[in-house]
């Protein structure tokens, strides 16, 4: 275990809830992408309910107990989007329904933007993810396949940068972002 990371910090659970978020934005993004052949939304419903639903969600709470609000209120928050969609993907809900329900947690998205540290690996992770979520609403309720497409690339890329930004700051890489002032993101410089 690295020294500068104790087991139970919320530095530790910061850049696993992080990576968490990334996994789960990019297998939810490259399903609805369509690059891979057979490959849909709907078969991440496995990842989005125990990675980016429970784990993220148990993390929050350890982020909760840590002190750290703002990871606490989006790993929480995110766990239960994550752990919601995947019990109504694959038509189990009706395209109305969906839509409205993409629309409420784009409303969360939206407040992390907005309380997220500054740059790609805050407010651009969060920014991304909401501008996702309402693509995929107007999609859901405009029955547009396409929309459903542009909006699985745009949470592929935020998908990427949490990814990214969780691994440089655990393997200590360098990155032109620089610092941030509340844990919100994760890459250090």
């Amino acid at each position: 275990m690295d020294n500068d990371v104790s087991a139970g910090s919320t530095a530790s659970t910061s850049t696993l809830g992080h990576i968490a978020l990334g996994l789960t934005l990019l297998a939810f993004g490259i399903g609805y992408t369509g690059i891979i052949d057979g490959v849909t939304a709907a078969n991440s419903v496995s990842l989005a309910t125990y990675v980016g639903g429970l784990a993220l969600f148990v993390l929050g709470i350890l982020e909760f107990r840590g002190g750290n609000g703002f990871n606490g209120t989006a790993f929480a928050g995110l766990g239960a989007f994550w752990f919601t969609w995947a019990t109504g993907a694959d038509g189990k809900v009706s395209a109305d329904a969906a839509g409205a329900f993409l629309v409420l947690f784009a409303l969360l998205g939206l407040t992390l933007t907005v309380g997220a540290a500054r740059g790609p690996f805050g407010q651009g992770v969060y920014g991304l993810f909401t501008l996702a979520l309402v693509l995929l609403a107007i999609g859901a309720f405009a029955d547009s396949g396409m929309l459903a497409k542009i909006a699985g690339w745009v949470a592929a890329v935020s998908g990427l940068l949490a990814w990214y930004g969780a691994t440089a700051a655990l393997a200590h890489w360098p990155v032109a972002f620089g610092k941030t002032s509340r844990g919100g993101a994760v890459a250090t410089g």
